[in-house]
């Protein structure tokens, strides 16, 4: 199957389809993490159903006319930016750069560093992500421009639970909220797992669902590793836009989704497979778009 683009998949994209796509962006991740030794596969691998599901059938976006500010089209901010492999597989494949240039992950010179960043003019990433908490005070920024210059397009994000023991989420969740931002949907992986453990044994969130409404969101949950359910709860966010609350969906993954010795554990948050890892982890993921 040649490779496609965001102009060649739209709404009607099936959900068969989206579920191939997001096997080769599975594939693309355990790759590009055993290149280099080094990297994040486990939410990486974890968020391929949600971020397949965006580029390829909901994002009004157009790779192939990339500017930075945005305007007339949607917005994605990545606010847990150390998942960038499964990132740079869904910008490549859905056209905004070559899909060879994936074989250059986090290697000197190159434009993939390990978190995403802006000075090197990578098309499709609008901020620098390395340091966790800041999305949400950036996506708001983008949304509040959208509204001072009358262009109806949504800005999404996607953060980590365990980002969500980053104080600057809450203050700006509060402002969200406080101003109206309506325009904005934001998603959480919540997948219970971060790199010292487990959420709940480093430190509890609690009722996520109960406290985003305390601070003012309209909050919807979903499961995250069921396509369908995951174009189902897009779907509904984007239907409770511009109703004077920004909108959050708590969806639930498993870090490592799809491989599985990488699944049910923490373990895999930042390590790479050796040689027969990824040749295990590869005869679980169909290739489907060719390999680059």
């Amino acid at each position: 199957m040649p490779n496609q683009t965001s102009e060649q998949v739209d709404s009607k994209t099936s959900i068969k389809e989206l579920e191939r796509i997001a096997s080769q962006v599975r594939r693309d991740i355990v790759r590009q993490v055993h290149g280099v030794q080094s990297g994040h596969p486990g939410g990486s691998l974890g968020c391929a159903d949600f971020l397949t599901a965006l580029y390829f059938s909901v994002l009004h976006h157009d790779p192939k006319n990339w500017e930075m500010d945005g305007v007339g089209q949607d917005l994605f901010f990545l606010s847990n930016g150390h998942i960038s492999p499964v990132f740079y597989s869904v910008l490549a494949r859905s056209g905004y750069f070559p899909v060879g240039e994936l074989s250059t992950f986090r290697k000197i010179n190159g434009r993939l560093q390990g978190h995403p960043t802006t000075h090197e003019g990578l098309p499709g990433v609008r901020m620098a992500s390395g340091s966790l908490g800041q999305g949400l005070s950036v996506a708001i920024g983008a949304a509040l421009a959208k509204k001072m210059n009358n262009d109806e397009h949504i800005v999404y994000t996607l953060h980590g639970d365990g980002e969500l023991q980053e104080g600057q989420i809450w203050e700006a969740a509060m402002f969200a909220a406080a101003k109206k931002v309506d325009n904005l949907i934001s998603t959480v992986d919540h997948n219970g797992r971060q790199i010292d453990g487990d959420v709940e044994d480093v430190l509890p969130l609690g009722d996520l669902k109960a406290k985003w409404v305390a601070f003012g969101w309209d909050v919807l949950e979903s499961e995250g590793n069921d396509m369908q359910a995951v174009i189902t709860a897009l779907g509904e966010a984007k239907g409770r836009t511009g109703k004077g609350k920004p909108v959050m969906i708590l969806m639930r993954t498993e870090m490592g989704q799809g491989v599985d010795f990488m699944m049910n554990s923490h373990e895999w948050h930042g390590i790479a497979p050796n040689d027969d890892q990824l040749n295990a982890a590869l005869a679980q993921l169909e290739e489907t778009l060719g390999d680059y």
